[in-house]
């Protein structure tokens, strides 16, 4: 017997326009941990440190770059080594739609792979480079050695220090492998913008040189080999090192030595991949090709069959974790099933947004809004309560839960019913016989005793398809 799908209430603009008022914004109601101290511990001068830091970085690496390539090849540089960013950053977002981590933390990964990382490897490549051919009195055996020993340990560090400061101080916004993977595949996206910018400037000095022109070029060859074939190159090695840091985020603060040692495996596995890649060409004229074939493609899908995996094992974390809010009276039952299917939650939101019959798409667009601010607290509020039985609740646990139980109250009205008619129409509910639920915290951790202090009681009547607005 086929279940019927509820119909798709219809809300008044009066309706819409109060609900929309009564919904706080996400700075408006916050619980921020107590901090004492000296200045630098203001977040405004933390922040402004950083970005002054990672500015300067960025002039400095302009201007050895344009020195490097000259002021024309620079521009052509800068020119073709933007083309893959937006793809990259694109992949690493769309990877990272189940939990989405902040902007700020992206742009950071991104602005210090591309102005301190960059920085710090080109100072110390040239000088490490130019240490072994005065030693050693053998140039090109130089180049060799610092190309695959030097640079990897150099360039991988650097990257992976962008992946260690978030891990330590966005503490909250690191839980797993996927944070992992993006924020790594971030930084190492504004590593290779800026050294393809080096590269391909360079390549375009030599044609200028040459006199050479057209398919056979330095720049287009330079070009199909950096951009085309390989503009996963380096974030696939930068990405074993925030695979490191993903696992040790999982394992809780609990596990000091896993915290240290899996991030440390990671950066070697780094390392090693990129030593075996940039040594590809002395393995004789087709090694570039039979690495590339034989173990940079492969790699490629393996960890890009992890980042999925880990992706799904995030949404599997909701259907675990929110069965027991909806067991309270927070959620409607429906909705951890909802919220663990990606294509669900983007439903929701598509319902949302054509639930009004007034013509102003403003309207719409404010309560797909309310709808996918809905989704990403719970899906939060699902997060915090794993990280809790895993490591152990910590002491302000009890007071973000209630941030976030305070967010999801006040955007109900809309995701209730849009995920409830999203579970029905993508038939998780049928499929669903009895939702795994986790087992409960020990005695001492303060959950699901009780609405969150100066919040209403949660409504507990289910018997029809909108419970919320049911009980009023």
């Amino acid at each position: 017997m086929q279940h019927q799908q509820p119909a798709v209430p219809v809300l008044e603009e009066q309706q819409l326009d109060e609900f929309l008022g009564a919904v706080p914004e996400r700075g408006q109601w916050r619980y921020r941990p107590r901090r004492v101290g000296m200045v630098w511990r203001s977040k405004a001068f933390r922040a402004g440190a950083v970005i002054t830091a990672l500015a300067l970085c960025g002039l400095v690496i302009l201007a050895l770059v344009r020195q490097e390539t000259g002021t024309e090849g620079f521009l052509v540089g800068l020119g073709l080594a933007v083309l893959p960013v937006p793809l990259l950053m694109a992949a690493f977002r769309w990877l990272d739609r189940v939990e989405p981590g902040p902007w700020r933390n992206l742009l950071f990964a991104f602005a210090w792979g591309a102005c301190a990382a960059a920085l710090v490897a080109i100072i110390a490549n040239s000088f490490a480079t130019r240490w072994i051919a005065t030693a050693t009195a053998d140039p090109a055996g130089a180049d060799t050695l610092g190309a695959t020993v030097v640079a990897p340990v150099v360039e991988e560090s650097a990257k992976a220090v962008a992946v260690l400061l978030i891990f330590l101080f966005r503490r909250r916004q690191f839980g797993g492998i996927v944070d992992g993977i993006v924020v790594a595949g971030f930084t190492a996206t504004g590593f290779a913008f800026t050294e393809n910018i080096l590269y391909l400037g360079n390549a375009f000095g030599e044609d200028q040189q040459l006199g050479t022109t057209g398919f056979a070029s330095v720049t287009v060859g330079t070009f199909f080999v950096r951009v085309v074939m390989s503009p996963f190159a380096h974030p696939l090695f930068t990405v074993l090192s925030g695979i490191g840091f993903g696992i040790a985020a999982l394992g809780g603060a609990r596990h000091r030595v896993r915290r240290v040692v899996l991030p440390l495996l990671g950066l070697s596995l780094a390392i090693g991949m990129h030593a075996l890649w940039n040594g590809s060409s002395s393995f004789g004229p087709y090694g570039f090709y039979a690495v590339y074939g034989v173990f940079m493609v492969p790699s490629f899908g393996l960890v890009t069959w992890l980042a999925l995996w880990a992706r799904q094992r995030e949404l599997r974390t909701l259907s675990v974790e929110l069965p027991v809010y909806a067991a309270a009276g927070w959620l409607t039952p429906a909705e951890p099933l909802a919220l663990a299917s990606m294509r669900a939650r983007g439903m929701a939101r598509d319902m949302a947004r054509h639930w009004n019959s007034h013509p102003d798409p403003a309207l719409g667009r404010a309560a797909a809004r309310a709808v996918a601010e809905y989704e990403s607290f719970a899906t939060s509020l699902a997060m915090l309560r794993r990280r809790a039985r895993h490591d152990g609740a910590g002491p302000d646990f009890a007071l973000r839960e209630q941030e976030l139980l305070h967010h999801l109250w006040h955007r109900r009205e809309f995701a209730g019913p849009a995920l409830t008619y999203a579970a029905h129409a993508t038939g998780r509910l049928r499929r669903a016989h009895q939702p795994p639920v986790a087992p409960p915290f020990p005695r001492q951790v303060p959950y699901g005793s009780g609405p969150p202090q100066h919040l209403p009681a949660p409504h507990r009547h289910y018997g029809g398809y909108n419970p919320y607005l049911e009980d009023r």
